[in-house]
Parts: C-alpha cells; sequence; structure tokens
C-alpha cells in the first residue's frame, strides 16, 4: 500500500514539473504567450491577439508595439531562464529556434510549447493564417486577412505591368547575423528575398560563395549587384550608408557601392510572407525604380 502511494506521489510531482507535459491548451483564452519566431508575433498581433503576447524574441519587430515587449533573445541562441523567468502559459515557435537544448529545458521547466508552420511561399502564409486562426478563435478574421494578402499581392502585379523597365537591375541581400555577430548574404538561396526581388521586376545578383555563412569579398565583389538592399539592424549597426560601403567587405568594389545604391530595408519584411506583402513589394518596387509612378 505504502509503495503505491509513493508511486502515485511521484507521478503527481512528475507532473507538476511539467515531466508529463500534455495537457491541451485552450487558444481561445486570454494567454500569457511567449512568441519565438518573428511571423508569428506579427500573425499574432493581425489577429487580434498581440495583447496576450508578453515576450518576444529579437527579430520580432513588428508591428511597432512588439518592440515594446520583453525580449527573450535572439531565436536561434536563446536562453531558457529569460523564457521561464516570464511564466508564460504558451510558448509558440516555428521549430527554427536554437540552440537544441532549448526547448527541452523550458518544457521541463513546466512550460507548454507548441510549435506552427512557417510562411514561406504564400500558400504556406495561407495555411499558418487559418491555423493561428482556429488556435485562437477567430478564424473569420483569419481568412480575411488571407483575402487581404492575395489582393494586396494582385494589386503590386498590377503596379509593376505598368512600369517600363529599360535595365532590369541586379540586387543583393546583405544582412547581420545576431547569432553569429557576422554579415552574411541573404540572397541566392531561392528564399523569400529572392521570390520578393523577382515580383518587385529586379534579379537576384549571382553569389557563389557555396552557402557560406560569413561573407566573402571577393563573392562580392565578383557579383558585382547593382543595388544592396541591406537589413535594419546592419544598416544601422553600421551608422549610414558611406560606413556601411567601406566597412562590409567588398562592398566598396561593387556597382552598388560605388553608385551609392545602397537600400535600408526592414528583416521582416524579407524572411516571410503575410497580409504586408503587397504593400512590401510595392515599396521595393518603388526603391528599384525610384521615378516610376507604381501605386502604393
Amino acid at each position: 500500500m505504502k509503495k503505491i502511494i509513493l508511486t502515485a506521489m511521484l507521478f503527481a510531482g512528475l507532473i507538476s514539473c511539467g515531466r508529463f507535459n500534455n495537457t491541451a491548451i485552450d487558444g481561445t483564452k486570454d494567454l500569457r504567450i511567449v512568441s519565438l519566431s518573428k511571423h508569428l508575433t506579427e500573425f499574432s498581433f493581425a489577429l487580434g491577439k498581440g495583447h496576450n503576447i508578453i515576450g518576444v524574441d529579437w527579430s520580432s519587430t513588428y508591428p511597432d508595439s512588439a518592440k515594446l515587449i520583453k525580449p527573450v533573445g535572439y531565436h536561434r541562441a536563446l536562453n531558457p531562464e529569460g523564457i521561464i523567468s516570464l511564466t508564460p502559459d504558451l510558448v509558440i515557435h516555428s521549430n527554427d529556434i536554437g540552440p537544441e537544448t532549448v526547448l527541452p529545458q523550458i518544457e521541463k521547466a513546466g512550460l507548454k510549447a507548441k510549435a506552427f508552420g512557417n510562411a514561406n511561399t504564400v500558400d504556406s502564409a495561407k495555411l499558418l493564417l487559418k491555423e493561428l486562426g482556429a488556435f485562437f478563435g477567430v478564424s473569420a478574421k483569419a481568412d480575411s486577412l488571407c483575402t487581404l494578402m492575395d489582393a494586396g499581392i494582385a494589386n503590386a502585379s498590377t503596379a509593376l505591368k505598368a512600369i517600363t523597365i529599360k535595365d532590369t537591375p541586379s540586387v543583393m541581400i546583405i544582412h547581420f547575423g545576431r547569432a553569429s555577430n557576422v554579415f552574411f548574404v541573404m540572397s541566392g538561396r531561392k528564399g523569400v528575398g529572392d521570390q520578393l526581388i523577382k515580383l518587385a521586376g529586379a534579379k537576384v545578383a549571382h553569389y557563389d560563395a557555396k552557402g557560406a555563412r560569413q561573407i566573402s569579398a571577393e563573392a562580392i565583389a565578383e557579383a558585382n549587384p547593382d543595388i544592396i538592399i541591406a537589413t535594419d539592424f546592419g544598416y544601422d549597426q553600421m551608422g549610414s550608408m558611406d560606413k556601411f560601403i567601406t566597412g562590409v567587405p567588398g562592398v566598396a568594389l561593387t556597382k552598388a557601392g560605388k553608385n551609392k545604391r545602397i537600400l535600408r530595408f526592414e528583416e521582416h519584411d524579407l524572411t516571410y510572407y503575410g497580409p504586408r506583402t503587397g504593400e512590401n513589394i510595392i515599396s521595393l518596387m518603388h526603391l528599384f525604380y525610384p521615378t516610376t509612378n507604381a501605386t502604393k
């Protein structure tokens, strides 16, 4: 009898400390949520659930309200203590967080985590909006956002057709990775950034660096892009366009550097699709072709 009681007490203790973390989460209720993916943060706000978010990763910078929320670190280099200290009801992520030990550690501490999809294509973005909408109990709102995204992208396509393009510029995206603390080329890997460059009427500069994370000055110079998009954190860290040109290896040797065609653009607008994608494409279009009258 004593053995049975002891076993029951041990089982209860394991449940209380989160060892068996299988309790379903009701997303329709107000929850304290930590979001570890920038697109999940934006989509949660768009669905009217931003007030539930109490912690975000550093890359969650849209909308502006997200910048006022407690940061818990960069999503690929997280410290579990920062997440645990906020005592959230739920941690949401997209299976792209690191290091690998973070998720087991926060679950061991009794926190519940839920993975959602990515938004690397229009279709996956729609699926994610619908998935989040169903979870939060706002499916109609999610459907409206999907319709808005389709309309925005269609509007951008119409705007591009209205532009007379004589010389299509080659474009490269240079990003500063806060996990590795180095600049690297984000374009040339057929990701969302490349797709948006093409949708805005330009072409992706060929960068032959075998997928290296750290920037190669020689490969940058050889690619010789007409335009370089610098994501916001890296550009701001350098302090000015001139300092970016002289401070980032290889940039000064390119046509973009010589002609001072370095364009600052928000990282979150280049890495996933969402309700604002059409607007982002038109913004790129205006930067690539500043004399056009493409509709905003």
